[in-house]
């Protein structure tokens, strides 16, 4: 008797970095963070994750994609990452969303969803996330003090929903209509809320 092999799941991650950051005033993805830029903190967050590549979804500022492409080499991480555009980008996260999942490959069994914005996702949180759906979550979301954050992970199933969105509506309005089947995964840092919405929130990140 022969036991079939099982194959691990595939996990992959979106990083959405195609807005314009209005309420920032422009350029926020570009703006400094610690040693670097805020958009290499998010995509390092990404690249950390248990996933086999990396998908960054562009837009508004154009400045965004070679700086990123310069990141990923220098960490050496090139070969993980896909940039796409979101052409249609000003409709709203929902556009974003679309461009990232239709990139995705065909063998993938989950999908992270993080934000250019949050450069303070734990690195415990992302594996937390992954041990949630292979235990047969249809998605997976860390909560912190009673709060959803980020990184979101959404399973397989749920990849035609997020293909359907429109206008500015994220995974939330896919996650809200999941009942139990979200499991929520207790993040012991409020860096799973922290999003950089304004130059000042720059200088008051959670402590981590």
């Amino acid at each position: 008797m022969t036991t079939e092999a099982i194959r691990p799941p595939v996990l992959r991650a979106i990083v959405l970095a195609a807005g314009a950051g209005a309420r920032f005033g422009g350029g926020k993805l570009l703006a400094p963070w610690r040693q670097g830029l805020l958009i290499e903190a998010a995509l390092d967050a990404a690249f950390a994750a248990p996933v086999r590549s990396v998908i960054l979804v562009t837009g508004a500022d154009e400045g965004v994609m070679p700086v990123a492409l310069e990141h990923a080499l220098s960490e050496g991480e090139a070969g993980r990452l896909t940039i796409v555009e979101a052409r249609d980008h000003a409709e709203g996260m929902a556009a974003s969303l679309r461009a990232g999942v239709a990139a995705l490959p065909a063998d993938t069994d989950g999908v992270f969803v993080f934000l250019g914005d949050m450069p303070l996702i734990p690195d415990p949180v992302p594996p937390a996330l992954a041990r949630a759906l292979a235990g047969g979550a249809a998605a997976a979301v860390p909560v912190f003090e009673g709060r959803r954050g980020h990184p979101v992970l959404l399973g397989r199933s749920l990849f035609g929903d997020l293909l359907g969105l429109t206008g500015d509506q994220g995974a939330r309005a896919v996650l809200a209509s999941l009942g139990d089947r979200v499991a929520a995964v207790p993040a012991e840092s409020a860096g799973v809320l922290y999003d950089v919405d304004t130059p000042e929130a720059l200088d008051a990140p959670p402590r981590t």
